[in-house]
């Protein structure tokens, strides 16, 4: 129990050190020189962790962001919610998620080497909330010991074979190749995104190919471009908030000073983060190949959502753009209708990572117009997600899923949730 304790805390939950594993047995089996084995490996992990500090950076510069739309926009009379709290549950169910984990991805691999499923989900720390995430609905219908254990595994097994596979023709759409697939809680909103692009978009139009004035050239740079949005958002957002900016932000600057401060520190963790998806996608590929060829045939790795940044840029930041402006709607819609007795916050997190992908995959299959319209409607799903899901965790998480969800965390949580209740689990 120790030796799986260890491998889950210090090994599956530490995504470079699982990847760079991952490289290494891959440059092994192709029975590569000690120098490129040495190389790969670290390369691997150096980049996993350039791409890790790139999205903290991010998080830092959108969590003010995130405190000022709370501030704007919470709903008065909320409903009574007593959860265990993300940390105290992780403390007290930490075995039954860690096992349900190991579990679950063994069940991956043994599908991915005999069917004709050949994802591998390999984003370690996704992995980790998705166990927890069903561990916490199993402890809602009441369930303990093995049959809590049994009901995670099965259920992540399903999600982590089933969802990279469904999102994996919209990703080659994009990326050109079966070179990775994703394995991110984006997946039900990139789908949906996916779907109107195809329907109502013109891939024909894509968002990389926005026509700047030669004067305005610098705005072709991505960061520059990142830098600049967020800058005016944060403005825009201080000057509603009034006198009380200073102390949202927790700011000692002029607002706009601060504002610009903030606008170029998101550049920056954008600039980080692509930079390590480069370093870590020319070694990680290469190398699950030999996993590939000599372990599991065809193999292909479900990597995590920064991966398919590259490919259209633009669309990242129309997705953040839209969504935010489609959610906040949304929310003051619920708000005035009285729909959700509790406070649904905006999701500045959600609508960078899981929309902005969404929005490349929805200008994958149609242009600008399957962008904006795909991750305008995601907007407004990731809303009524987070609300619909949060009974179902009211006494355990609610608190995670108030912040991080509204993508495939809340959908799930509404699936199995729902399948326990119907069955008769539960109070």
């Amino acid at each position: 129990m120790k030796i799986i304790m260890f491998l889950i805390n210090q090994i599956f939950r530490e995504a470079s050190l699982f990847l760079g594993i991952i490289a290494l047995v891959g440059l092994l089996l192709q029975k590569k020189s000690a120098t490129e084995i040495l190389k790969g490996t670290f390369k691997t992990i150096i980049g996993v962790v350039i791409l890790t500090q790139g999205v903290n950076i991010l998080v830092n510069s959108m969590m003010p962001l995130s405190n000022g739309f709370n501030s704007l926009y919470k709903i008065s009379g909320d409903a009574v919610l007593n959860p265990i709290g993300t940390d105290n549950f992780i403390s007290q169910y930490g075995s039954q998620i860690g096992i349900a984990m190991l579990l679950a991805f063994l069940i991956n691999v043994l599908v991915a080497k005999f069917t004709k499923l050949k994802n591998v989900f390999l984003t370690g720390h996704h992995l980790f909330w998705f166990a927890f995430i069903f561990v916490a609905v199993g402890v809602e219908t009441g369930l303990k010991g093995l049959n809590l254990v049994l009901f995670s595994t099965v259920f992540l097994a399903i999600y982590i074979i089933i969802a990279p596979a469904l999102i994996r023709p919209y990703v080659r759409q994009v990326i050109g190749d079966d070179s990775f697939t994703l394995g991110h809680p984006t997946v039900g909103l990139s789908l949906v995104a996916g779907f109107i692009g195809k329907l109502f978009g013109n891939k024909e139009h894509s968002t990389e190919d926005i026509k700047i004035p030669t004067k305005l050239d610098f705005l072709r740079e991505i960061t520059i471009t990142s830098s600049i949005v967020v800058f005016i958002v944060y403005i825009v957002i201080g000057l509603l908030l009034g006198a009380k900016a200073t102390e949202i932000f927790s700011a000692d600057k002029n607002l706009v000073i601060y504002s610009l401060t903030q606008g170029v520190l998101f550049g920056a963790g954008l600039t980080v983060l692509l930079t390590g998806v480069r370093m870590m996608l020319s070694e990680i590929i290469p190398a699950f190949k030999g996993i590939s060829d000599k372990v599991i045939p065809n193999a292909i790795p479900a990597l995590d959502c920064p991966l398919i940044f590259p490919y259209a840029p633009n669309a990242v930041i129309i997705g953040f753009i839209v969504s935010m402006i489609t959610s906040v709607i949304t929310i003051i819609i619920i708000g005035r209708a009285g729909l959700f007795p509790y406070a649904v916050l905006p999701l500045t997190i959600t609508c960078f990572f899981e929309i902005g992908t969404a929005a490349v995959i929805g200008n994958g299959t149609g242009g600008l117009r399957g962008a904006i319209l795909g991750s305008g409607v995601a907007g407004i799903l990731m809303i009524l997600l987070v609300g619909f899901s949060i009974p179902f965790l009211q006494h355990t998480v609610s608190d995670f899923i108030i912040i991080f969800g509204g993508n495939d965390f809340s959908i799930w949580t509404i699936l199995v949730g729902g399948l326990a209740k119907l069955f008769g689990l539960g109070v």
